[in-house]
């Protein structure tokens, strides 16, 4: 019979833990919420024997159990909770080698806890380098635990690491820290009460009021009972060095380092990535090539995607029999589909590039450089994270912002996040730029679409730069706030990591909107291929009655009869209905549908225009989504798609709200509706005057 273990990973931030989680479990991993929470968390499978399988949950960076933000407090949840779900038979602590020292700490609360624990030292292939020696063997019988010294990027000591996986139950659970050491009288009378419980458990029960099984926090009258907040964090500061002065007498002997090899290299680069003026121009010229590669790398494979899905359209109407579930196929699914496909590349392009910047270490640089462009507006330097993060989701994102400790510094972060341009406007982008502004290169290997691209994402950022300076003289608060961020060591990007990076997260976002758009073209199709019978349903009369005695063709007045449909149907309705509103926006019926619907999944936005073109066209030809839209005219014979709506539209996708799921994640982590509906209120009517501004002036 097989045996199912868990096995959770932890460790400081920039340790490598996910490379280790990478390195465990391949591609055979995911990444779903905790149950009822918005907190994302990865688990993997794994199977290093025959008959046992292993369920490897990787959980959030902490730098200790004295949690800081809720994220912490809701990942730690799993290690406090025998009853948990994920509650893991045996801890893998991931560690890194340069700074054995501080990644300890968090070794030695959760040894305390008494559970199966196991040191993963990663990065050993940096040891002879960085002048470091370590003597294994010593440090086991010091920590009373198995200890792996691994490389990833070498593939050094994983084996190992498995190996001791498997062993679990012959681990040592006994603690390390002697709490009686910090306060003899509190901590003996402690083990009174509580005579056989574990005491770092019992201490956690009443200073960070984490619930255990039988352990409740102590109220009363006795004196050694009856501490002040400002007496436990003095109590908690003092079990802090004392778990230092343990790591120290550990290191001591069995860690050393030659400090004559310690290079200055990093030292010399940051001076010039984070220099007040040359930081700037690297980090805008680093996004500009970035952007410049979406367009100029995924030119063939989104002419390949485009061309074998309008093929493919085509062949379904020729093969498949006359009806409706053929048009449903043809026009509907297969065409709204593509519409999202064909931006698989450009979204795998810029996954690939944020995940070399985050893997080398230059995006804390980032970070850093930041926090003196983001203070003037009432932000914290630890507000780029999530803005940077927008430029993947808002949802994950704004969730982010938990990490702020500062309450208001938090709101605002999450108020302004939408601002930052997330991947699902790339396809909107693209499709728009491609239509309207010329394939050209204007300095060099610069291309004129590529800094287009470039300016709307600092649009985005500059506007959430504004927002937040508004909303700061609003919000007010006494609380002060301060920022730390960890600069980690250059390191050259691991080709796993990336790797996985870029295919979880295309897979996720291409399969997230993927269902959102299979619906929403199913219902498109379905409001563009029905109408009322008095017009729709007698269209080939009416358009016969007015075109008689002009000698049309078969196939004109096919064309005809279809267009005659699509402007009666039910789709055609909605949109005339609703056309008023955008018209001063320089959008026809079909954009303004487009744009309404988006608001579920701002990817869709192309999905439909290809709906809504393909429906009644006449199938005979081959034709491609840009091909399309750039042959729709208006009454007057003017294209649709010219510089003015283009520009409107990029305005207006640029500060308009994202979706409806960010709507949804802006009231649960803010727990109010008043600042949600300002939130969506505000961006939306922003969005429309800029647009409506753009218009006006350039057409």
């Amino acid at each position: 019979m097989k045996e199912t273990i868990k096995v959770a990973l932890i460790g400081n931030p920039n340790v490598g833990k996910t490379s280790v989680f990478n390195s465990l479990t391949g591609l055979n991993q995911r990444v779903a919420n905790y149950p009822g929470i918005t907190v994302e968390r990865k688990t993997g499978k794994a199977s290093f024997q025959k008959n046992l399988d292993i369920d490897i949950i990787d959980l959030p960076g902490v730098y200790s159990i004295n949690a800081s933000s809720k994220d912490e407090e809701i990942a730690l949840e799993i290690l406090f909770n025998s009853k948990h779900t994920s509650f893991p038979d045996v801890v893998v602590v991931v560690a890194e080698v340069e700074n054995l020292k501080r990644n300890l700490l968090l070794f030695t609360q959760i040894k305390d806890l008494g559970l199966p624990c196991i040191l993963a030292i990663n990065m050993a292939d940096r040891m002879t380098a960085k002048g470091i020696s370590i003597d294994i063997d010593l440090l086991e019988q010091q920590l009373k635990t198995k200890i792996a010294l691994i490389s990833v990027r070498k593939n050094q000591g994983i084996e190992h690491l498995k190996e001791c996986i498997t062993a679990y139950k012959s681990l040592n659970t006994n603690g390390l820290i002697d709490l009686k050491q910090v306060d003899t009288d509190y901590f003996g009378f402690l083990e009174q009460l509580y005579p056989g419980y574990n005491p770092y458990k019992v201490w956690l029960g009443q200073s960070q009021n984490i619930v255990f099984e039988g352990i409740t926090k102590i109220v009363g009258s006795n004196p050694l009972m009856d501490k002040s907040q400002s007496e436990i964090k003095r109590l908690q500061q003092r079990e802090t060095i004392k778990r230092y002065q343990f790591i120290n007498d550990v290191l001591k002997t069995s860690y050393q380092i030659d400090k004559n090899k310690a290079s200055g290299f990093v030292a010399r680069v940051d001076r010039i990535l984070t220099h007040k003026i040359f930081g700037y121009l690297i980090f805008f010229a680093i996004m500009l090539l970035v952007f410049q590669a979406i367009f100029d790398w995924s030119s063939i494979p989104m002419d390949f995607i485009d061309g074998s899905f309008a093929s493919l359209s085509e062949w379904t109407a020729s093969v498949l029999p006359p009806g409706k579930l053929t048009e449903l196929l043809a026009e509907g699914i297969i065409p709204g589909i593509g519409g999202i496909v064909i931006f698989v590349p450009q979204i795998a392009i810029l996954f690939l590039f944020v995940a070399l910047l985050e893997e080398s270490g230059y995006m804390s640089r980032v970070v850093f450089l930041m926090d003196k462009v983001m203070r003037p507006f009432g932000l914290s330097g630890k507000s780029v994270v999530p803005l940077i993060s927008g430029v993947a989701c808002a949802i994950p994102a704004i969730m982010s912002a938990r990490n702020i400790e500062n309450s208001k510094e938090r709101l605002l972060t999450m108020l302004v996040t939408p601002f930052a341009t997330c991947s699902a406007r790339i396809p909107v982008y693209v499709i728009i730029i491609s239509l309207v502004i010329p394939d050209e290169k204007i300095i060099g290997f610069i291309g004129l679409q590529g800094l287009v691209m470039t300016l709307l994402y600092m649009l985005g950022f500059f506007a959430a730069l504004v927002g937040a300076f508004i909303l700061n003289k609003v919000i007010k608060t006494t609380e002060k706030a301060y920022f730390i961020v960890e600069m980690p060591g250059y390191k050259l990007p691991l080709f796993k990591n990336v790797f996985y990076t870029v295919v979880e997260k295309t897979k996720a976002f291409v399969f997230g909107a993927g269902k959102v758009i299979l619906a929403l073209s199913v219902i498109l199709w379905f409001l563009g291929s029905h109408g009322p019978d008095a017009t729709y349903g007698q269209a080939e009369e009416v358009v016969q009655k007015l075109h008689a005695g002009k000698n049309l063709s078969e196939e004109e007045m096919q064309d005809e009869v279809s267009g005659y449909q699509l402007q009666n149907s039910y789709i055609g309705m909605i949109g005339k209905t609703i056309e008023p509103v955008f018209k001063p926006l320089g959008y026809d019926w079909k954009i303004s549908i487009a744009v309404l619907t988006s608001f579920a999944a701002r990817e869709v936005f192309v999905g439909n225009l290809a709906t809504l073109y393909n429906i009644g066209s006449s199938g005979e030809d081959e034709v491609k989504i840009v091909e399309r839209m750039q042959a729709e005219i208006r009454p007057d014979g003017t294209p649709v798609f010219n510089l003015a709506t283009g520009v409107s539209l990029l305005m207006f996708y640029a500060f308009a709200m994202q979706c409806l799921s960010t709507v949804a994640i802006t009231k649960r982590e803010t727990n109010s509706w008043k600042w949600t509906m300002f939130q969506m209120i505000f961006m939306t009517g922003l969005a429309y005057i800029v647009a409506l501004v753009a218009y006006q002036i350039l057409k």
